[in-house]
């Protein structure tokens, strides 16, 4: 493998010191790139595009080719793992995902496997080992997962939810069978990112989207000890250096300090926390990743670089901050006001470490 150029995130998520703040989007590979949709449209559908590694390789890449980001993504999708745990992933036109096979009955909770990700999951691996050659050093690989409670969710729903309730009254009524999925799922997540690892991932990001759905107590039981278990089980050091993990709870700002505690290296804001507050709540624990919120993409050029200085200012001097978005970026983003975020973070942010 090259050797990296530009290590600029890796150290800014171990708190080591850097020149600027480093900057990458949450889906940065996205439908607000027109080539984006092109690759898409030639690959037939979402899930197609996600099984070729060729062209999850073209689409990882693009953003890259337009703006000057500090890392590159992998494009895959979360619900990779339980689409090889046997559930039938599909993907409704204009509806989202689906599953075939939801987790409704105990003894098809009780039959649930971790899959071996080299068997079932190869397609992402090659992927990442594709990726990783094409980047040629420029810049580090980023490999993910969803979280164990966040996949259960959809799991057991069967699809995307505003309620989640059918998984809440299991997660209530049988907590046995709930535990029972996440270990199970925990233990995929595990070997999934050990394997995005093996094959040239350099940071890890484990995303919680629906974890600040749940009341404190229950965060507590059924979502973060999980994501400690994986964080504690993470292949920590590859091709010479440490392997830097990430986790992130929408909407769990609440909780800070204990994400902060769960052996992570990096904690991922929304936008519901100022970022400079999060920073003296956590001290020197862990570095912070966010937190712009990716409506303001949708604005104009100038609010872009207002709202982007604004949070380098409140983080304030100093390394442990990775410039992102909030939550994923909208479809609806024009391409030039991302050029005006990346430009700003690129320009203003030096005189944060020295320079």
């Amino acid at each position: 493998m090259s050797a990296l150029r530009n290590d600029s995130l890796l150290r800014a998520l171990l708190r080591q010191p850097v020149d600027h703040t480093p900057i990458w989007l949450m889906r940065q590979a996205g439908r607000y790139l027109p080539e984006y949709c092109a690759t898409r449209a030639r690959a037939g559908s979402f899930l197609e595009l996600c099984k070729s590694p060729s062209l999850a390789t073209e689409v990882t890449l693009q953003p890259l080719a337009r703006y000057d980001l500090d890392a590159a993504i992998l494009f895959s999708d979360i619900l990779t793992v339980p689409d090889a745990m046997g559930l039938g992933l599909y993907f409704a036109e204009g509806e989202g995902p689906r599953f075939e096979r939801p987790l409704r009955e105990e003894w098809a909770i009780r039959d649930l496997r971790a899959p071996d990700p080299h068997d079932h999951l190869r397609y992402v691996l090659d992927a990442v080992a594709e990726i990783r050659r094409a980047l040629d050093g420029s810049v580090p690989l980023i490999g993910f997962s969803g979280s164990p409670f966040t996949l259960a969710c959809y799991m057991i729903e069967g699809e995307g939810s505003d309620t989640y309730a059918q998984a809440k009254k299991l997660m209530y009524a049988r907590p046995d069978l709930m535990h029972h999925i996440l270990d199970v799922t925990a233990r995929a997540v595990t070997d999934y990112l050990n394997a995005q690892i093996e094959s040239g991932a350099q940071a890890v990001m484990v995303f919680d989207s629906w974890g600040g759905m749940l009341t404190q107590a229950a965060y507590l039981e059924f979502s973060l000890p999980y994501m400690a278990r994986i964080m504690a089980a993470l292949t920590r050091e590859r091709e010479g250096r440490v392997v830097p993990r990430i986790v992130f709870t929408k909407g769990g700002g609440l909780w800070l300090e204990h994400i902060a505690a769960c052996g992570c290296d990096a904690v991922g804001l929304d936008w519901s926390i100022d970022i400079g507050d999060a920073r003296r709540r956590v001290g020197d624990r862990v570095a912070l990743q966010g937190n712009m919120d990716p409506t303001i993409l949708l604005t104009t050029a100038a609010a872009v670089t207002t709202e982007a200085e604004r949070i380098l200012a409140s983080f304030g001097q100093g390394s442990g901050h990775v410039f992102n978005l909030g939550h994923g970026i909208s479809q609806f983003t024009p391409p030039e006001h991302v050029s005006a975020l990346v430009e700003t973070v690129r320009a203003r942010s030096p005189a944060y470490h020295g320079r």
